[in-house]
């Protein structure tokens, strides 16, 4: 069994828990609100073939490092010219590890190479998770531009522990989450004479 702990929760422990707990004045370390899991999800085209699904979930497997769910329907929707057991997406959750790993990569590696980036929304859901979509996965260096036939977005979601949205963000920002600033909106102009 390895000793081996990942950059970013080695940064979680040594230096935004203590800056959480001062900042925030919790009175144990065992309040600071920590990440649970992250979960990835893309949808597939309902009239793919076997092969474009094979390279979708071949793809996810790169990017997350473990093997995806297929998401299946469950029942025949006509105006969506769906039928029952068709594979319309694959999904992976990514706990431990190798979510902390794959959270490093998506802040070191991937954001920033998106062109033109300006940071990401700093929105969250009301309950201290984080969603984040990625319009093409080829950010990710792990994918090679050559194998790609078709491109995919990508769903993000962080959960954490935060009880609040204000507290959720701290801890993200604090792990690197590169948010958008929000300039305050000006007040409109009169014409005074």
């Amino acid at each position: 069994m390895s000793s081996y702990t990942p950059v970013l929760k080695k940064l979680y422990i040594e230096q935004v828990v203590p800056a959480l707990v001062q900042s925030r004045g919790y009175k144990n370390k065992h309040e600071v609100p920590r990440l649970v899991k992250i979960n990835l999800n893309t949808g597939i085209d309902a009239e793919a073939d076997k092969n474009q699904i094979a390279d979708t979930a071949r793809d996810m497997a790169i990017i997350a490092g473990q093997k995806p769910v297929l998401a299946k329907t469950r029942k025949a929707i006509s105006n969506f010219k769906l039928k029952p057991n068709q594979i319309v997406g694959c999904h992976v959750t990514l706990r431990g590890d190798a979510m902390w790993e794959f959270l490093y990569r998506l802040l070191a590696v991937a954001l920033p190479t998106i062109r033109d980036f300006r940071g990401v929304s700093p929105k969250f859901d009301g309950q201290g998770n984080y969603n984040l979509g990625i319009t093409d996965f080829a950010i990710f260096p792990e994918i090679t531009l050559e194998n790609v036939k078709k491109t995919m977005g990508l769903d993000l979601t962080i959960v954490t522990t935060a009880d609040s949205d204000d507290e959720g963000r701290e801890l993200l920002k604090a792990l690197g989450m590169p948010f958008r600033r929000t300039e305050p909106t000006a007040a409109p102009k009169t014409n005074a004479a």
